[in-house]
């Protein structure tokens, strides 16, 4: 009886752990680089990245490669992603769940007024 006991308990530690980190494997993250035309690198473009199910929006910063990454984010869910840099917009892109990669990869390319 007692090993019965013990063996449930270690089962029932286990458990959360282990949901937890599958959970961790489940999540996705959004990368990419943002550039002018002649694709050199822009150094503190905001990307932002709007949850389209409770319309909240992060922002991120590029750093001197022009290179953004979200993370964490939930693979059930669409995102909207964008870049500015300056008065350059770009147009919406859309990060669906029925896209399967783990990690996505959206690169923009803004034509920066000189």
């Amino acid at each position: 009886m007692k090993l019965l006991l013990a063996v449930v308990m270690g089962i029932s530690l286990l458990a959360p752990a282990a949901a937890q980190s599958k959970k961790d494997r489940q999540q996705r993250s959004v990368q990419g680089i943002v550039t002018d035309a002649q694709e050199n690198p822009l150094a503190k473009a905001v990307v932002q990245l709007k949850n389209t199910k409770t319309l909240q929006v992060k922002s991120f910063y590029t750093d001197e490669k022009g290179a953004y990454r979200f993370h964490g984010l939930d693979p059930d869910l669409d995102y909207q992603v964008k870049a500015e840099f300056g008065d350059a917009r770009s147009p919406s892109r859309t990060v669906s769940t029925f896209d399967s990669r783990r990690e996505v990869i959206v690169n923009f390319k803004l034509d920066v007024k000189q």
